[in-house]
């Protein structure tokens, strides 16, 4: 198996010792363009942004990349389920690590390189101090499988979606930082049943327009947006499989601790249309950001009030902060 340490003294659990710097907090994804709420695919062409920007390269990789490495490894311990790959999506696997590795080879020479002969690869990995020879294709060459080789070493969660019978299939990913939802109960779902649960959106025809829009995804042309929703602490990992240990932090919620408790937390997904296997992947990265750390920026604060207090009640309920709603409202109100 890879050796990445799982972090004793965890970030994003028990101490919770995650911190923004500055920095962090300016270039933190807002997603709200508007003073009220409008419910909107909002999706648009990945392409790179502003030096500094999360949008600079095709992967941000940022000041939590140890700490999100750590966790990931954290939460792979615990539940090896939690990466999970179909038999028919190999080569899409093979695909994510190509893009990935060639990616931030070539946005930070510093820290990642990669070296190719044909199908001889030497990657390096500075920050982590991991090193691999191997031939690309060769299972055995690796000491876990593609996905969950490469998978630990990028930020964010990342699944495969293969594209057939007019439809997109979650057969395969590497998922451990998802805001509420279950890899194992996704799996083998298509586009329409993963997306079940989400309220208002299907009678909208918003999910019919969004799977036209990425079936059509080319390579080279990938595309994103910006989803967000609220998690108390600092938490990466809210998935069902552990409600017991984040469930119970929404009931410590106050009109006080509201700003230090509540985190917005901002998925940028991307999608990348893979070469070799024409599979889909998306990549979710979670920005977390204190409201307090958020209410720095006072345009920021009264744009995120506005939206809260025109969201729809089912909305509220779907994305989980229903019980500290009044609070985190009183808090921004002051």
């Amino acid at each position: 198996m890879l050796t990445v340490e799982p972090n004793t003294d965890a970030v994003y659990r028990d101490a919770f010792r995650f911190r923004n710097s500055d920095e962090a907090i300016r270039r933190f994804p807002f997603p709200f363009q508007e003073d009220q709420y409008r419910y909107a695919v909002n999706l648009e062409p990945h392409q790179r942004g502003a030096p500094g920007s999360v949008y600079e390269f095709d992967f941000d990789v940022d000041e939590h990349y140890e700490s999100e490495c750590a966790e990931r490894a954290i939460v792979l311990a615990r539940d090896p389920g939690r990466c999970l790959v179909m038999p028919h999506m190999r080569d899409a696997e093979w695909d994510t690590l190509a893009l990935l590795m060639t990616s931030m080879a070539r946005d930070y020479p510093a820290d990642f390189a990669l070296h190719r002969q044909g199908r001889h690869w030497h990657w390096v990995n500075q920050w982590l101090g991991i090193e691999q020879r191997f031939r690309f294709g060769e299972d055995d060459d690796l000491p876990e499988s593609p996905l969950r080789y490469v998978g630990r070493q990028a930020q964010g969660d990342f699944v495969l979606l293969d594209q057939r019978e007019g439809n997109l299939w979650a057969d395969g990913g590497l998922v451990t930082c998802q805001a509420d939802w279950s890899l194992a109960f996704d799996a083998g779902m298509n586009f329409f049943e993963w997306h079940g649960p989400v309220p208002m959106a299907h009678q909208m025809g918003v999910f019919d327009r969004a799977l036209k829009f990425l079936m059509n995804v080319r390579q080279g042309q990938p595309s994103r947006r910006l989803n967000w929703t609220l998690t108390v602490r600092p938490r990466l990992d809210t998935a069902p499989e552990t409600y017991d240990e984040w469930g119970p932090d929404r009931a410590t919620v106050t009109s006080e601790n509201a700003g230090r408790l509540v985190h917005l937390r901002v998925e940028l997904q991307t999608f990348w249309r893979l070469p070799r296997s024409n599979a889909l992947l998306f990549p979710i990265r979670c920005y977390l950001c204190s409201i307090e750390d958020l209410a720095t920026d006072p345009d920021r604060a009264r744009r995120l009030l506005g939206v809260l207090r025109t969201l729809p009640g089912p909305l509220v309920e779907y994305k989980g902060f229903a019980g500290y709603y009044p609070q985190l409202i009183e808090w921004l109100e002051r």
